[in-house]
């Protein structure tokens, strides 16, 4: 694999990182509101929401890391695995909640997948 498509990687999983922190613990703060343009009662009300979203998130982030270290048999099929559901994530969460999702997960996945493949 290239070292291009590896650094693509490593973006996406610390994207991923930070989406898990923002929606896991920042949710409910000032920090976490401004990032998603919640109302405080919003936040609070979909809190435990939130949190599963990120776990999800911190799941991609650990796939991705995985296909990163795992042998050379299965670390592309891993890979694309994870990509794949990075941009797809992307592609609904641009759809049904906030259309700056397609540029912010959807679009670094979707580099990063393109830059696995052509590597190969």
């Amino acid at each position: 694999m290239s070292i291009l498509a590896s650094v693509a990687i490593v973006v996406v999983a610390c994207l991923h990182l930070l989406f898990f922190v923002l929606e896991s613990f920042l949710w409910t703060k000032p920090t976490g509101r401004r990032v998603f343009g919640l109302s405080a009662e919003l936040a609070e009300g979909s809190k435990s929401l939130a949190l599963n979203q990120g776990l999800y998130n911190a799941f991609l982030a650990a796939g991705l890391v995985w296909g990163l270290i795992a042998g050379a048999e299965c670390s592309f099929a891993i890979e694309i695995f994870f990509l794949s559901c990075v941009v797809i994530a992307g592609i609904v969460g641009g759809l049904t909640a906030k259309r700056s999702i397609l540029i912010v997960q959807g679009l670094p996945g979707l580099i990063a997948l393109l830059l696995v493949v052509f590597a190969r």
